[in-house]
């Protein structure tokens, strides 16, 4: 199994989860099965908001689960539609959210809790 963390700086496990799946600067993989950790930068990073591609953004690797403090509609629509599982981060590093994970302690994205933009103050619930 392998799980995408979106972060803004590679610190391996020590990366802080980034609060927003499309403008992160980058992304940790962790391959529980081989123990693998990789990071590999966000090929998506500047696209216009709500025209996020997250699986151009992952580079085609192909992920399982996606563990992020906040993400946009389309782009959690378009994560599940390819079987991929999203749930909320916590504040803090990839090592603690992938713990939480495990442990089956992290919400799964719905609608409800995506973000809808930042212009019109509305805000995000992240």
């Amino acid at each position: 199994m392998k799980v995408a963390f979106p972060v803004e700086e590679n610190k391996g496990l020590d990366s802080q989860v980034y609060g927003h799946f499309g403008s992160a600067p980058c992304f940790i993989i962790l391959d529980e099965d081989s123990g693998e950790v990789t990071a590999l930068t966000n090929r998506d990073a500047h696209h216009e908001h709500g025209r996020c591609q997250p699986l151009n953004a992952l580079g085609g690797i192909k992920v399982d689960m996606v563990a992020v403090g906040g993400i946009g509609a389309g782009a959690l629509e378009k994560l599940q539609r390819e079987g991929i599982r999203v749930f909320r981060a916590v504040e803090g590093k990839v090592r603690e959210n992938w713990e939480l994970l495990r442990l089956g302690k992290l919400p799964e994205f719905s609608a409800a809790l995506t973000c809808r933009g930042h212009e019109d103050g509305s805000g995000c619930v992240h």
